[in-house]
């Protein structure tokens, strides 16, 4: 089963130092590793924008979006923004506040039946309106 990997997932891994990343970053990370080796993790362009927009320093920038660029962009369609659109509306009449990018991500696992992995908490507020799962470590 496809993973789609969300930006803090990617910031740990490519743009921390892993030597000043705690136990539980160091696990996450390890998980990315396995779901990359294992070809199953997945990222959309507004993932990417998100990661690449917080590097002002042009050398990084550039080192970032090569390793970046090993990873296809998930093609998105029409139904994608308009099924994150209904996950807004979902979310909102149950008092879970959101944003367009989540409600983007949670689209596409829903839409392709994915799960979603994070550790932006949001998600499993997300995931209890909404018909798609946070993933677990392995």
């Amino acid at each position: 089963m496809s993973v789609l990997v969300d930006t803090p997932l990617w910031s740990l891994a490519y743009r921390r130092k892993q030597g000043r990343l705690n136990p539980e970053e160091s696990d996450a990370t390890a998980v990315l590793a396995k779901l990359i080796s294992g070809k199953r993790a997945r990222i959309i362009g507004p993932i990417r924008q998100e990661i690449l927009s917080g590097i002002a320093e042009p050398h990084s920038f550039n080192r970032l979006r090569e390793l970046l660029r090993a990873f296809d962009d998930e093609p998105l369609h029409m139904d994608d923004y308009e099924v994150a659109a209904q996950s807004a509306h979902r979310c909102r009449s149950v008092g879970i506040a959101t944003t367009s990018v989540d409600m983007l991500i949670c689209a596409v696992a829903i839409r392709r039946k994915w799960t979603v992995y994070t550790t932006d908490r949001d998600f499993h507020r997300y995931s209890r309106a909404l018909t798609f799962e946070v993933f677990q470590n392995l």
